[in-house]
């Protein structure tokens, strides 16, 4: 019987309180991603990507540009975010990238003067000595560079460490950084935190703005997040704008500024120039 048991057992069963290969293959694909990660940062294989986002009333004006991290493998290809960021996020090496990004977005700022750059971090980078390190060095040795940088935060991320977070931003905000609320909508902020926090900039998430001309779905979560934003103050940017139908609408209904493919998308060669003639037209 025990034989007949055995002969039975798939070769894709594992003993009770084991992994099973699919498991085991996920788990080594993802050391393995990490430790492309790891190296790229090791060995400075990093770029930000910038894309515009541009004035709804007259998208020939850029407002910033955001920038993304990329990270190169050995033969300098892109290691796709969504691979690593969720893993990373939790770990030390999550704080490496937010350093990475910073001082590649401080590098930018500093070489071209008057144009402002959202850079991405965590809120938990707020706790991480090097990254608070760099950031308040760079500000020291050039005061100049907080009126042209925004730091990019999350919502789901800014909703962990308040405690941290709050004091944080307001320390910032006397050397000229403002911040951006990522993803708005997205996490079910409480709008209490939302009062405290201040943000300046919220960014409607994009899966609430694809086909937003003719989603009678979205329109109203949209129209809800406007009305908060005017309320607390904070300049509404909708990401992953792709149509002029979808642009229209948005514009039409309040929002400051429009980002995505429609207007551009990142680019390691950014036309910083293009900015500059924007705000001279401004």
């Amino acid at each position: 019987m025990s034989f007949m048991k055995d002969a039975k057992r798939s070769k894709f069963d594992v003993e009770p309180g084991l992994a099973s290969p699919l498991d085991v293959a996920a788990g080594t694909a993802e050391r393995e991603t990490l430790a492309m990660v790891a190296e790229a940062l090791k060995l400075r294989r990093t770029r930000l990507a910038f894309q515009p986002a541009v004035y709804a009333a007259d998208p020939s004006i850029i407002g910033f540009y955001e920038g993304f991290i990329r990270l190169l493998d050995s033969r300098d290809r892109v290691i796709p975010a969504r691979e690593f960021m969720g893993v990373a996020e939790r770990q030390e090496l999550g704080r490496e990238i937010d350093c990475a990004a910073l001082q590649m977005g401080l590098m930018t700022v500093q070489r071209n003067p008057g144009v402002r750059v959202a850079v991405n971090m965590s809120a938990r980078s707020v706790g991480y000595k090097r990254w608070t390190t760099l950031l308040r060095q760079a500000l020291k040795q050039a005061p100049e560079l907080g009126a042209s940088l925004i730091l990019e935060i999350n919502e789901a991320s800014a909703m962990q460490v308040p405690d941290v977070l709050l004091p944080f931003m307001a320390e910032m905000r006397e050397t000229g950084i403002i911040f951006s609320l990522d993803d708005f909508g997205a996490a079910g902020t409480s709008l209490a935190l939302l009062r405290d926090f201040r943000f300046e900039i919220a960014k409607i998430d994009g899966m609430f703005i694809r086909h937003i001309d003719s989603s009678p779905e979205n329109q109203p979560v949209v129209r809800s997040a406007i009305a908060i934003a005017r309320e607390l103050g904070m300049f509404l940017v909708a990401e992953a704008v792709e149509t002029d139908a979808e642009a229209n609408w948005l514009r039409d209904a309040g929002v400051g500024c429009l980002q995505g493919y429609l207007f551009g998308a990142p680019t390691v060669t950014p036309d910083f120039a293009a900015f500059r003639k924007g705000r001279t037209k401004a």
